[in-house]
């Protein structure tokens, strides 16, 4: 392929990616959209494989790569499950951020290709930075990935003094690239990018262990940001055009989505790198007079619940992380199904961070195929709480929290929820009083029309649509 064809398709591949993107952001075209991104990645890939710049002695070792890689990939797609999926996309992140360093290191060490005077600053910049994105993005994403699949503890790890040991890096790192840039040889040159990645990599390390789980979503938002430009970066140490406007895309698309996230949230983005929100794991409430809300729990089983559901005109169900876990999905797409036959109106209410990571409650429910037009997002669906007969929680806690409201001392104060608690009814499946993935006891509970559903999600929803059924 020559030089011409190769740009062409690049620009092709390019052109399918913008339309990915724009075909993802709505749930009703975002198969085409995932359509055009693979079919733009294959265009890309072929287009470099045979492309001139390309040896041919070099295409059976690219050849075995894509098959080792896609026989992963095929692997992990049909065996990872859905609720695995938030720490899968952080794991990928991670190959994102380890490819940048490794193509850095390449780059450094290659002297097949000469650089002198401005250009040769030019292209060592390139490098130091694409390492010290990659290195970062590259032990985030594994302390995210731990922190995911729960072998890493949600609580904030929140060293003394974290923000002057963080300024005290970033100057050392400065003074490293200066020392990298002056080096005269590639063995000079050596040491300072060495000590540099391993300053970024312990800061990676840091700055995700400081983010409480309350704000996990965020941070795979913000690492899939963080990807994108690492690949940019990549592209840049390998003048390939593709590759810096890809990973200026994902790295652009991924900071506006924690921007809209982070408002969601009511956090601005430097206070989730700050961290310290969120405990984690389901803490248990705090006990004691000033900690827990006055009122008593009210508790109801399946058949209660099922009555108080077919007996309703209008239902709203949010879904939360606690659905996901108990694979309860496909239950209740059969519940929703029951009700709506009956002639009651159903709706789901999706929270912009319920669950693990953007859009989670949304994969879900198109699993298990409950229809587009029925699902709504938070701003859609919050002033119809009060007109909803029955309002039904299901594994969520903190955005259903009315103490974001109502308490200006509470740690999510100021934080946009679903206001399920102005509903006629309110019911809240969980399998204990147990706080939620921030830590905060949830004065929900103890309201006068709420009642309680106690138990594992799948099996207690599946109690309720025998039930229903019955």
């Amino acid at each position: 392929m020559t030089s011409s064809l190769a740009t062409v398709a690049y620009i092709g591949a390019a052109i399918l990616f913008i339309l990915s993107l724009g075909g993802l952001s709505n749930p009703e075209t975002s198969r085409r959209g995932n359509f055009y991104g693979m079919v733009g990645m294959a265009l890309a890939v072929i287009a470099t494989i045979v492309g001139p710049r390309v040896a041919s002695a070099g295409i059976a070792w690219i050849i075995g790569a894509l098959v080792i890689g896609g026989g992963i990939g095929l692997y992990a797609a049909k065996t990872v499950k859905m609720t695995q999926m938030p720490e899968l996309v952080a794991l990928m992140h991670s190959l994102v951020g380890l490819a940048a360093c490794l193509v850095g290191f390449a780059s450094y060490v290659d002297t097949s290709i000469q650089y002198t005077g401005a250009e040769k600053v030019i292209h060592e910049v390139e490098i130091y930075v694409g390492i010290l994105i990659g290195a970062v993005t590259f032990s985030g994403s594994l302390i995210a990935f731990g922190k995911l699949n729960g072998k890493i503890g949600g609580k904030p790890l929140l060293l003394p003094a974290r923000h002057w040991l963080n300024l005290i890096a970033l100057l050392v790192v400065i003074w490293f690239g200066a020392e990298f840039v002056r080096a005269a040889s590639v063995a000079d040159g050596m040491t300072p990018l060495i000590v540099m990645t391993v300053i970024a990599l312990l800061f990676g390390i840091h700055m995700v262990m400081a983010i409480g789980g309350a704000d996990m979503p965020v941070v795979v938002s913000m690492l899939n940001s963080y990807s994108g430009w690492a690949a940019a970066a990549t592209g840049f140490m390998l003048s390939n055009d593709l590759l810096i406007v890809t990973g200026a895309l994902v790295g652009s698309s991924g900071a506006i989505l924690s921007y809209i996230m982070c408002n969601a949230m009511n956090r601005n983005f430097i206070s989730v790198i700050a961290g310290g929100f969120g405990s984690g794991g389901g803490a248990p409430a705090a006990s004691g007079a000033a900690a827990e809300p006055q009122g008593e729990v009210v508790p109801v089983g399946a058949a209660e619940t099922a009555e108080m559901l077919r007996e309703a005109k209008s239902v709203i169900i949010v879904p939360g992380y606690g659905m996901a876990v108990a694979q309860a999905q496909h239950t209740v797409y059969e519940i929703t199904k029951t009700l709506r036959e009956k002639g009651v109106n159903v709706r789901f209410a999706i929270h912009p961070v319920a669950g693990r990571m953007p859009g989670h409650m949304n994969v879900l429910l198109a699993e298990a195929k409950v229809p587009y037009d029925i699902v709504m997002e938070m701003d859609e669906i919050n002033e119809d709480f009060p007109d909803a007969d029955v309002a039904m929680v299901i594994g969520a806690n903190d955005i259903v929290n009315p103490a974001a409201q109502d308490d200006p001392a509470s740690p999510i104060a100021g934080m946009p929820v679903l206001e399920v608690w102005k509903a006629r009814t309110s019911i809240v499946m969980k399998r204990s009083m147990a706080s939620g993935y921030a830590g905060v006891d949830n004065p929900l509970f103890y309201k006068d029309n709420n009642r309680m559903l106690f138990g594992d999600a799948k099996k207690m929803l599946d109690e309720v649509l025998t039930a229903l059924r019955g």
